[in-house]
């Protein structure tokens, strides 16, 4: 399962026009359950996840199983009662506090936590219901108009390294404000996945993701730290101070999941982990409350009007179905940004029936000379090069002009990297000159005489086991 979390920041000018509005977010955090019956779950299934913990370390101290279950003291305490009781947990030693307390298993209970792990290898965070996540993910949905709204100057800081034509710039504004499918289409190489992720940033407000999710007695992995972008340490300080938080929960940015040519069918449902017994949610569920990017439309393992019709209805419907193994249908909240990439021509790639559906249509194409110049003065300047005006003129008119290539939006970056790349291999210091321009620029061809097309940025790709898991394989 692979897709793309984005990288980079937005300048701290556009970074600052969403902090009004991310109080939502802190105020949104469920409040910490105090009984077992406060979380939503059977008194069996938190005792088969204290269980399965206790197997794992052993004797174990009270705050530790606390912060590995992120459930409260108060419900552990009447959860290891329960185990007490029926002789599967007993207190393993007492230190001078309350909370200064080890547990540890007993025989009986090793052995019923040896046949929990048989069934199920989960072990981490307690769950929340499914009716939970539904009734908070549409409290937190930005179709309610939570957060700030982004205007012209929100949206002209956050793309002022970008040197986009002002016509595009409003397009884009009114896109995000209208939450309407978007497609970006335009040659490769012309920025089209730099503007989605963008985009994506300039969302408001924080968002609370669950760890994992329980649904028809099934536990469904969720929260990603690789897509799931934890809020900064003051709003996290700030949720701590006013109230004690629901730690099943976590603060978040909202999310921006991007999918491209890798996305098949097999990653539209939930697909289960036979190794761990644990669902993982497709990534289109993952981006709830936020933006899904589906890069190179019209390359994925299905046909793009295929992948169009399987997302209608849940766009009109804000639900979607998702499956669990033996045929069982969940209803899942469907709330989602749809933003479109593609460097085919829409025309042949959609009919027009499905353009219709599309909201915003915005052509991405090659930057004017006096764009192509500021933004290649500006990767000049990130790359500690001093820039000659001369060298630029070569570029613009004795390779690009002569040669045809479009003044593309990622030529400046990527040529001076390898410029910087030639330089590094040598020993020498970088510096811009039209012998070292030319030489980069060649690079880029697919051979002697053979004229190369924009470059492609390679994706990112990752899976979400990557990082913290969820889970942990019991030897």
């Amino acid at each position: 399962m692979n897709y793309t979390a984005p990288t980079g920041a937005l300048p701290p000018s556009s970074l600052r026009v969403r902090t009004p509005s991310s109080d939502y977010g802190i105020n949104s955090l469920p409040p910490q359950p105090r009984c077992v019956r406060d979380t939503g779950l059977e008194l069996g299934l938190v005792i088969e996840l204290v269980a399965k913990a206790m197997y794992s370390i052993g004797k174990i101290h009270l705050p530790v199983l606390t912060g590995k279950l992120k459930l409260s003291i108060n419900v552990l305490r009447e959860v290891l009662d329960a185990m007490q009781a029926d002789h599967l947990a007993e207190v393993a030693g007492r230190g001078d506090s309350d909370l200064d307390v080890h547990y540890q298993l007993t025989e009986g209970g090793r052995l019923r936590a040896a046949e929990f792990l048989a069934r199920c290898r989960y072990v981490g965070p307690a769950p929340v219901t499914l009716q939970a996540y539904r009734d908070l993910a549409e409290r937190q949905s930005s179709r309610h108009g939570k957060g700030a709204q982004i205007g012209v100057a929100e949206m002209a800081a956050a793309f002022a390294d970008d040197v986009l034509d002002p016509g595009v710039l409003n397009l884009l504004g009114a896109a995000l404000q209208s939450r309407r499918p978007l497609l970006l289409h335009g040659p490769s190489g012309s920025g089209k996945t730099t503007l989605a992720r963008k985009l994506g940033q300039l969302q408001s407000g924080l968002v609370a993701i669950p760890h994992a999710i329980l649904a028809e007695g099934q536990l469904i992995q969720f929260h990603d730290p690789a897509l799931h972008v934890p809020a900064s340490p003051l709003h996290l300080r700030q949720t701590e101070e006013r109230r004690k938080p629901d730690a099943r929960w976590t603060l978040c940015q909202r999310p921006v999941v991007q999918v491209g040519a890798e996305l098949g069918y097999e990653m539209l449902d939930l697909r289960l982990d036979q190794a761990s017994g644990v669902y993982r949610a497709p990534p289109h569920f993952m981006a709830n409350n936020g933006i899904l990017v589906i890069d190179d439309l019209g390359r994925q393992r299905i046909p793009s009007e295929e992948l169009l019709n399987r997302f209608n209805a849940p766009l009109d419907s804000g639900s979607d179905q998702l499956t669990i193994e033996g045929g069982c249908k969940i209803a899942v909240p469907f709330d989602v940004t749809l933003v479109l990439a593609t460097n085919l021509t829409p025309n042949l790639l959609l009919d027009d029936a499905f353009l219709r559906r599309i909201g915003y249509k915005i052509l991405v194409g090659p930057l004017s000379e006096a764009a192509y110049a500021t933004l290649f003065r500006r990767q000049c300047h990130q790359h500690a090069l001093a820039c000659d005006e001369a060298v630029l003129e070569y570029l613009m008119t004795r390779l690009h002009r002569a040669s045809g290539r479009p003044l593309l939006a990622s030529y400046p970056a990527e040529l001076l990297g390898r410029l910087n790349d030639f330089a590094a291999f040598a020993g020498t210091t970088a510096r811009l000159s039209a012998a070292a321009i030319e030489q980069a620029w060649h690079s880029m061809s697919l051979g002697p005489g053979t004229p190369a097309s924009a470059p492609l940025h390679p994706p990112m790709s990752f899976s979400a086991d990557n990082g913290t898991t969820l889970y942990e394989r019991i030897s």
